[in-house]
C-alpha cells in the first residue's frame, strides 16, 4: 500500500507527517504508521531545531522543468547566442517562458522572475519594465527573427513537411502602421496585421514566421515566403496549404521553384466545377471504395489544368461528411426563412438592402418579395441543388508522388497551425494593448514565438507519453507548478516531496526534477 502524507494541526501549528498503511494480521484490518516530517512552510515539510532554519526563500520550480528541458534539447541557447547578444539571451528566454505558463505584463515580468528558480540559475538578469521595452524594440528594428529561424533549420529541422498558413492579428492601437483593415478571420471590425507560421510538422514545432500589412491578401503572401524559405537554406520539402493560398499565380510560382505541394482548389474555379461534376455519377462506385481511419470512404484520381500546369489529384466522396453539411445547411437555411419572415419592414426601408443585410453569403438560395411590410420567400430549387450535390466531395490537388491516403493525411494534420495559432491567441495572449510602435511588436512576436516553439513541443512530447489523454497543457504544467525549491539560510537547496502524480508525469516525459 502506498504512503501518504497528511497535515495535522497541534497547538495551532501545523506538522506534516508520512502516513503508511499496512495490514495487522492479529488484529486483521488495515492500520497506519506514522511519521513525522517536519513543521508546513508553504506546503514544505521542515525539520526545525531553531528558527534560523526555517527556508529563506521558497520558489516556483516544477513548471519550468519540461520548459528548460526543450529548451536545451533544440540548443535555444545556443541558437540565440548566435543571433543577439550574450546578455540577451537569458532575459528573452525567461521571458519566453512566462508567456508559455502564464503570461504576466512587462510591468510584473521583474517580480515573477525573482519568485522562480530561474533567478538562481541565471541571477540579476535585467528584467525592469523598461529594460524590456528597450530589449524588444532592438530586436524589432534587426533581422533576429530570420536569422533565429535559419540556424533554427540547420540545426533542428527535419523539413520534410512544412505546414503554411495566415492568421489575422486585430488591435486598437493607433501607432502601428502595419495594422490595416484587410479581411478578418475573427470577424472583428477591427485594424489588423497578418501573421504566416511554418511549422515543421514532423517535429511539431513553427520554424519560421513572418509580419504582413492585415490588407495583403493570402494568395498574395506565398511568393516572398517561397523566397524566404530558400534563402534559409531549406531544401525537398513539401508545403501544405490551405485553399486560401490557391490561385493560378500561385501554383505557377510552386511549380517554377520546382516545390512539392499539396493544396485544395478554389471550388469558384472552372475547371474544378466540371471536375467535381464528372466524377459526380460514378465516385460512389464500390470500385472506389476505401477505408479511411475506420470509416468508408470513396476515393478517384483525377487531373486538373491551372494555368499552363496540369497538376494530378484525388477527389475523395465522405458520405458521413456528407450527411452532416446537408443538416447543417437546411437548418441554416430554414432559420434564416423564419428570420425574414418576421421582420416588419418600415416604409423607409430598402427591402432589398435588408434582405442582402440578412441573407449575406446565402442570398442566393433563397428568392423573395416584399408585400404588406413583410418577405415572402422560397427557396431557389436549383441553386439548392447544385450546394447539396458538391456536399461530402472535395479535391486534393498534388505535385509530387503521394498516394491518395498521403495526401489525406498530410493535409489533415496541417491542423498542428492551427492548434498553434490559437495558443498564441489564447494561451499567450499575443496581442497586448500597450504596443506603440512597429519594432515593439516585431520584438514582441519573436518572444511569442519562442514561447510558441515551447508550448508546440511540450504538445508532442505530451501526445508520444500518452498524457495529453489525462491533461491538457495547463493542467499539467499546474501539477508540476506544486514542485517547489526551498533556499535555506546556509545556501542549501531543497526539492519538495515529489506527489505521485508529479512522478508519473516526470517519469512518462522522462525528465527529472
Amino acid at each position: 500500500m502506498k504512503s501518504f502524507t497528511r497535515i495535522k494541526k497541534i497547538n495551532g501549528q501545523e506538522y506534516i507527517y508520512e502516513i503508511t498503511p499496512y495490514y495487522d494480521k492479529e488484529k486483521k484490518q488495515i492500520r497506519q504508521k506514522s511519521k513525522y516530517l517536519g513543521k508546513n512552510v508553504n506546503g514544505v515539510p521542515v525539520k526545525v531545531r531553531s528558527q534560523d532554519q526555517v527556508p529563506k526563500k521558497v520558489l516556483s520550480h516544477g513548471e519550468f522543468v519540461p520548459l528548460k528541458k526543450i529548451a536545451e534539447d533544440l540548443e535555444l541557447e545556443k541558437i540565440l547566442s548566435g543571433v543577439l547578444p550574450g546578455k540577451e539571451v537569458w532575459p528573452i528566454l525567461t521571458l519566453a517562458m512566462n508567456y508559455a505558463t502564464r503570461p504576466r505584463a512587462l510591468t510584473h515580468i521583474q517580480s515573477w522572475y525573482e519568485g522562480t528558480t530561474i533567478s538562481e540559475d541565471h541571477p540579476d538578469l535585467p528584467l525592469s519594465s523598461q529594460s524590456l521595452s528597450r530589449m524588444l524594440s532592438r530586436i524589432g528594428e534587426s533581422t533576429a527573427n530570420l536569422e533565429f529561424s535559419r540556424k533554427l533549420i540547420q540545426q533542428i529541422s527535419t523539413c520534410s513537411t512544412l505546414v503554411y498558413d495566415i492568421t489575422s492579428l486585430s488591435s486598437y492601437s493607433q501607432s502601428i502602421s502595419l495594422l490595416e483593415y484587410g479581411y478578418n478571420r475573427d470577424g472583428l471590425d477591427l485594424p489588423q496585421i497578418n501573421l504566416s507560421l511554418i511549422v515543421d510538422m514532423d517535429l511539431g514545432i513553427p520554424v519560421m514566421y513572418d509580419l504582413y500589412p492585415g490588407s495583403i491578401a493570402d494568395v498574395s503572401t506565398l511568393k516572398n515566403t517561397v523566397r524566404k524559405i530558400k534563402a534559409q537554406g531549406v531544401r525537398n520539402y513539401t508545403m501544405i496549404m490551405d485553399r486560401g493560398f490557391f490561385s493560378t499565380d500561385n501554383i505557377e510560382e510552386l511549380v517554377a521553384a520546382d516545390l512539392s505541394f499539396i493544396i485544395p482548389p478554389t471550388s469558384t474555379l472552372k475547371n474544378v466545377k466540371e471536375a467535381v461534376s464528372a466524377i459526380h455519377s460514378s465516385i460512389d462506385d464500390p470500385e472506389h471504395l476505401k477505408l479511411y481511419e475506420k470509416e468508408p470512404l470513396f476515393v478517384m484520381p483525377v487531373s486538373i489544368e491551372v494555368g499552363e500546369n496540369k497538376l494530378s489529384g484525388y477527389a475523395y466522396y465522405d458520405q458521413k461528411r456528407e450527411q452532416q453539411e446537408r443538416s447543417t445547411f437546411y437548418k441554416r437555411l430554414y432559420d434564416l426563412m423564419e428570420v425574414l419572415k418576421s421582420k416588419n419592414l418600415k416604409h423607409w426601408m430598402n427591402p432589398g438592402e435588408v434582405f442582402r443585410a440578412t441573407a449575406k453569403r446565402d442570398a442566393k438560395y433563397i428568392e423573395w418579395k416584399a408585400i404588406d411590410g413583410r418577405f415572402q420567400v422560397a427557396l431557389r430549387k436549383n441553386a439548392v441543388s447544385q450546394a447539396i450535390n458538391k456536399m461530402g466531395k472535395f479535391v486534393l490537388l498534388y505535385r509530387g508522388e503521394f498516394s491518395w491516403i498521403e495526401c489525406l493525411s498530410l493535409y489533415r494534420s496541417k491542423d498542428v497551425v492551427e492548434k498553434g495559432f490559437d495558443v498564441l491567441k489564447n494561451d499567450i495572449e499575443l496581442m497586448p494593448a500597450n504596443l506603440r510602435t512597429n519594432s515593439s511588436l516585431r520584438g514582441y512576436l519573436f518572444i511569442a514565438f519562442i514561447a510558441l516553439i515551447l508550448r508546440m513541443k511540450l504538445t508532442r512530447l505530451m501526445i508520444d507519453a500518452e498524457l495529453n489523454k489525462r491533461y491538457s497543457v495547463e493542467g499539467l504544467l499546474t501539477e508540476l507548478e506544486k514542485i517547489k525549491i526551498m533556499i535555506l539560510p546556509d545556501g542549501e537547496k531543497i526539492t519538495t516531496e515529489i506527489t505521485k502524480k508529479q512522478r508519473e508525469i516526470l517519469d512518462a516525459l522522462h525528465m527529472c526534477a
